[in-house]
């Protein structure tokens, strides 16, 4: 195999050598150039202390992904091919690196083994050939065997960590947890059409030539390195805390305080504050009182008109013809006792000669 050796694994280009083969993936990257740009503007907008060499690091890598990817699909050889792989595999190396320090808080030693770990699966997954009725490594595999998927095979590891590191995210529910989440759905969507780019072939046609799926592969995949770069914005160490578990640790101190003890006083105040102008009208009836008594002393001294005024106001008639009777009850014996007067008088008189 030598670098100048010709690729033919994608619908676009089919069997042909020219440079303009494969227009549509070629224009396609697009996706990653505008990624990249429009991250770095975020960056910069950024203050100078919430930046890091992480982020220009991440920029520099997809701008590299966008030019090789559109080198190999204008001269399709090996050594473009590399020069695609290449920034894919780094790319995928530095952000597992970052999400396992900066987001998960795994110690730098560990972070290393799995680094490492990751990309000997990711290498052996790309030995992987199918040929009719099976599968194995290149090693062992007949005459005419392919990769497997269309060569997708080796960018499933890269999506099995995917899953597990926004699993974990989500779990601590870290701020990066929605966009690796996003990113993990449409990498595996994209890895999907991927797989069907020949199948396809024949299916997708634009300008009269057979286009296939691989164009979209690009353009979701600037997507997806787009969410990750984001996520890699929210770089707090520390995960966001689990409301769930701080709601009861805020609610109780505000129980303790017990706001109601500073009320009650204030409550019992108020009427005490309305009994002072209550206690104020005692000499009113201090005053009735002296009134009543200068009332009751007023009849002592002319009775006869307090008690004809009492008596004729409730009772009415009949109670103006009883004081009639009553006075003239009252002046019978007046009359009689005079004359019972004179007629002892006349008696004495007449004993009086003899």
């Amino acid at each position: 195999m030598t670098l100048g050796e010709r690729v033919y694994i994608y619908c676009e280009r089919g069997t042909s050598e020219a440079l303009w083969a494969e227009p549509i993936n070629a224009i396609s990257n697009v996706g990653f150039f505008l990624a990249a740009l429009i991250f770095w503007q975020l960056v910069l907008w950024r203050p100078p202390e919430q930046r890091s060499a992480d982020h220009y690091l991440f920029v520099a890598l997809v701008f590299a992904i966008c030019f090789g990817s559109v080198a190999f699909h204008v001269y399709a050889d090996r050594g473009t091919e590399l020069a695609d792989v290449i920034p894919i595999a780094v790319f995928m190396l530095v952000y597992l690196g970052f999400a396992l320090n900066r987001f998960l808080n795994v110690p730098p030693g560990w972070t290393v083994f799995l680094v490492v770990l990751f990309a000997g699966l990711t290498a052996a997954a790309t030995q992987v050939h199918c040929w009719d009725g099976g599968v194995g490594f290149v090693t062992g595999a007949p005459d005419g065997a392919k990769v497997c998927m269309n060569g997708s095979v080796g960018y499933l590891p890269a999506l099995g960590v995917l899953v597990i590191v926004s699993m974990l995210l989500a779990e601590r529910r870290h701020k990066a947890a929605l966009y690796v989440l996003a990113a993990t759905l449409v990498f595996a969507a994209s890895i999907l059409l991927r797989s069907l780019d020949m199948a396809y072939c024949s299916s997708i046609v634009i300008e009269g030539r057979n286009t296939g799926t691989h164009f979209i592969w690009h353009l979701l995949n600037a997507v997806v390195l787009f969410l990750l770069m984001r996520a890699s914005l929210e770089t707090g160490t520390k995960p966001l805390p689990e409301p769930v578990e701080e709601k009861p640790d805020d609610k109780a101190p505000e129980a303790k305080p017990v706001p109601v003890a500073t009320t009650e006083p204030e409550a019992k105040t108020e009427p005490e504050a309305k009994l002072e102008p209550e206690a104020k009208p005692e000499p009113e009836e201090k005053a009735e009182a002296e009134a009543k008594e200068e009332s009751k002393a007023e009849p002592a001294e002319a009775p006869s008109e307090a008690d004809t005024s009492k008596e004729e106001a409730p009772k009415g008639d009949s109670s103006e013809e009883k004081p009639a009777e009553d006075k003239s009850s009252e002046d019978k014996p007046s009359d009689e006792e005079p004359a019972k007067e004179a007629s002892g008088t006349k008696k004495r008189t007449k004993k009086a000669p003899s």
